[in-house]
């Protein structure tokens, strides 16, 4: 952070996002721990989105501390 309290964006270590497209608002960390649950609970059902709800939580769960 720097002085005035803001979150640096330019100084934050995010993965590549070079060919992705605009990147949206950063998430709180509650919200990204629901949406972890919501793609892990879809990612353990037998669907077609099971196998990018599994890919997304790996991503996700990869880049937010515990929940612990």
């Amino acid at each position: 952070m720097d002085d005035d309290g803001l979150f640096d964006l330019q100084a934050a270590d995010f993965a590549p996002s070079e060919g992705t497209g605009p990147r949206l608002a950063l998430l709180t960390l509650e919200e990204a721990h629901d949406l972890l649950r919501l793609l892990t609970t879809i990612a353990q059902q037998d669907g077609p989105l099971s196998p990018e709800a599994d890919r997304l939580a790996k991503e996700i769960a990869a880049r937010i501390p515990s929940e612990n």
